[in-house]
């Protein structure tokens, strides 16, 4: 089968078996890859009503057919599972160099089930697949593991490991690799430590078999030529996302004091120059990748190397919690990296728990003697590891989660835990975005940027209306999920404006489907009804309430270039309203029979018959 490694991996945790598959043909022309595979594998193995952190969930590693070829930027694996954070659907994708090993490995997806009694990690070498004792390796730090396993099995050899945050079941912990990649939203780590996963390392030397060759050689050139002579590929080249930093803050969309604020007025210490010149060793590029918008960096100051930090965590563990040295920033990174959370909504979750300081929600005896005042660098350090070990009351409740905290402490705290369907937002204050917003609450894995940029629109279509919007977002979900599916960064298509329907042309080279883009727009709405209702299936009272953001966005901004914006309940709801219509869904959010039969999904549309 052209375009695939053409075997899936199913280990049992608990019975310590490993099983090889065959892909079946016409699930991949089906389901494409990556996140299409995961939303179908969680749907029809997890049972209804499954606890996130017990053996019966499954975590699901799955590659694309572009995954590993020298398309330019074909560096991404999914990981997706039932959300230990959110209580849904939950995926996160990983660059770096992993998903090129697996390929090359012979395999597509890797499906985790069950739950060891004791450490583990899974070690493949093409063929040769076991499953190896890591008590040795438990309770160390995600980094200095994957340093660790480098260094025992050889550098050909690439790994993804969890923290002490993974181990000790943190709602939000992640999956690391390449000592800077992270699948970070949504829990990942969580689960993988469920089931008392250490980490994975792979290694491969076959290949992928491939339709065409010389189409592909020749798409794959032209792709390569356009992104190196778009006027902002060196500079996107040279900053990566941190060039957005200073956008964000002209724009007045930097989130600022828990999202209280659009602009921090210490920004520019934050800003990408200041980043580079202070803290830079060098650019860092995932595999196949001319954009090289990773920013490997050292701290002279803690002494600590990663890669970045990125927009996200300066956003929200930099300005969204008024911290201003960037090496500050970096260090809190470093750490969110090694005890293995992400960094998103842990600078949410310290932000929400400063205000709730600030405003007298939470008193001086239950902060466990912390000082969690907006800035205070060390008293971050400190919680940060409580959390990873929930250590303490306040440890341990923030290791839940901002909703979950908000809805334990009550007091009105509600309205400003910056989140949608238990997910922290990401690092853009809305308020002056209505797009952005939509997106936001329309996520199907919660408040996540990647499924629908649509901040730069925003802007252009006139920030005091919501016209439009629905339809924007919409589009923008059905076209970036693709890139997901097809195992490839969004970056090129995104930042250098690589034509979709390049994408097309390579991804045709490669299987030899033959599809054109209104079939593959086709086959992502399917995707997208189905992790809607994977929630219908899963939360038993989910509608459109769980799509409302934060009140929050409806207090006018005090400051900066967004200063009085705000949205109402009246324009949230009628956003709400035209983007339910164009799904195909209900009112309350939910898809219509009609709709799902006709992507295809019967047998959901009968599922959810029976569960409403």
């Amino acid at each position: 089968m052209f375009g695939y490694g053409g075997k899936i991996l199913r280990v049992n945790l608990t019975q310590k078996k490993i099983e090889k598959q065959g892909l079946d043909p016409d699930m991949a022309k089906e389901w494409i890859g990556g996140r299409g595979f995961i939303a179908k594998i969680l749907y029809e193995e997890i049972p209804a009503g499954t606890d996130p952190l017990s053996p019966e969930n499954k975590l699901v590693m799955a590659t694309g057919p572009l995954s590993g070829t020298f398309w330019p930027s074909a560096a991404k694996v999914v990981f997706g599972t039932k959300s230990p954070l959110t209580g849904g659907y939950g995926d996160s994708n990983l660059g770096g160099l992993l998903m090129a090993e697996l390929k090359y490995a012979g395999y597509d997806m890797i499906i985790l089930e069950g739950a060891s009694e004791e450490p583990l990690y899974l070690f493949i070498d093409d063929d040769q697949v076991e499953l190896r004792d890591a008590r040795a390796y438990w309770g160390q730090g995600a980094l200095e593991l994957e340093k660790e396993l480098k260094k025992e099995l050889g550098e050909s050899f690439q790994v993804a490991t969890i923290g002490p945050a993974g181990e000790n079941l943190v709602k939000y912990a992640n999956i690391n690799h390449e000592f800077g990649r992270q699948a970070g939203r949504c829990g990942m780590g969580a689960v993988m430590g469920s089931k008392r996963l250490k980490a994975i390392a792979v290694h491969g030397t076959g290949g992928i078999p491939l339709y065409d060759t010389a189409e592909l050689i020749r798409v794959s050139k032209a792709a390569l030529k356009h992104i190196t002579s778009h006027p902002y590929f060196k500079r996107f080249r040279q900053y990566g996302t941190t060039d957005i930093t200073d956008w964000c803050q002209g724009m007045g969309v930097l989130p600022t004091k828990n999202f209280a604020y659009g602009v921090y007025e210490k920004q520019a210490s934050l800003a990408p120059e200041p980043m580079r010149e202070k803290i830079l060793v060098r650019d860092k590029a995932c595999f196949a990748c001319p954009l090289n918008c990773g920013n490997y960096t050292h701290s002279r100051k803690y002494g600590t190397f990663i890669d970045g930090p990125e927009y996200e965590t300066i956003g929200m563990l930099g300005s969204n919690c008024l911290v201003e040295d960037i090496e500050d920033v970096q260090y809190l990174n470093y750490l969110c990296d090694d005890l293995g959370m992400d960094t998103i909504a842990a600078g949410g979750i310290i932000a929400f728990t400063m205000e709730c300081v600030e405003k007298g929600v939470l008193n001086k005896s239950q902060l466990d003697g912390i000082d969690l005042s907006f800035g205070n660098v060390a008293a971050m350090k400190t919680i940060l590891k409580k959390i990873a070990y929930r250590e303490g009351n306040l440890g341990s409740l923030m290791a839940e989660g901002t909703r979950a905290m908000a809805q334990k402490l009550g007091q009105k705290s509600e309205r400003y835990a910056m989140q949608v369907k238990g997910l922290e937002f990401s690092a853009y204050e809305c308020r002056g975005a209505p797009a952005m917003l939509l997106s936001f609450m329309t996520s199907d894995i919660g408040a996540q940027h990647t499924r629908s940029w649509a901040i730069v629109q925003d802007m252009e279509m006139g920030r005091d209306n919501i016209e439009g919007r629905a339809r924007l977002v919409k589009e923008l979900q059905t076209l970036r999920p693709l890139m997901e599916m097809f195992g490839v960064c969004r970056f090129p298509w995104l930042e250098v404006k690589l034509d979709f329907g390049e994408y097309v042309k390579a991804f045709n080279a490669v299987t030899g489907f033959g599809y054109d883009k209104e079939k593959l727009f086709q086959i992502s709405e399917k995707v997208w009804n189905l992790t809607r209702a994977f929630w219908v299936r899963e939360v038993d009272d989910f509608g459109r309430k769980y799509d409302l953001p934060p009140e929050r966005v409806y207090d006018p901004l005090p400051s900066g270039p967004a200063k009085g914006m705000h949205l109402t309940e009246e324009k949230v709801n009628r956003m709400l309203d035209e983007y339910y219509e164009l799904r195909g869904w209900d009112s309350n959010g939910i898809p219509k029979e009609e709709k799902l039969r006709e992507l295809g999904l019967a047998e959901v549309a009968e599922d959810l018959k029976k569960n409403r």
